[in-house]
């Protein structure tokens, strides 16, 4: 029985989806397997995305002042 998506770290959630698309390519899946690899890709792709989302709301961008100098932070804006 496969590990529910939800409770793969990004990592592991990376992997699996890679080793998915590798089979899907590979073109020698039957198509019902081939059906249910695609679906738990989906899966895995939405959970990556989610979580690099979230990395990205935590990370902060430095402030400079005039001088160049550090002056504090600012939430990062994606763009």
């Amino acid at each position: 029985m496969e590990e529910p998506v939800e409770s793969l770290s990004f990592e592991a959630a990376l992997k699996q989806l890679e080793t998915i698309v590798s089979r899907l390519e590979s073109g020698d899946t039957p198509l019902q397997d081939a059906i249910d690899l695609y679906e738990r890709g989906d899966r895995l792709r939405s959970l990556c995305a989610e979580r690099l989302d979230t990395a990205q709301a935590r990370i902060e961008a430095i402030r400079l002042d005039p001088a160049g100098n550090p002056a504090g932070t600012r939430p990062f804006a994606a763009g």
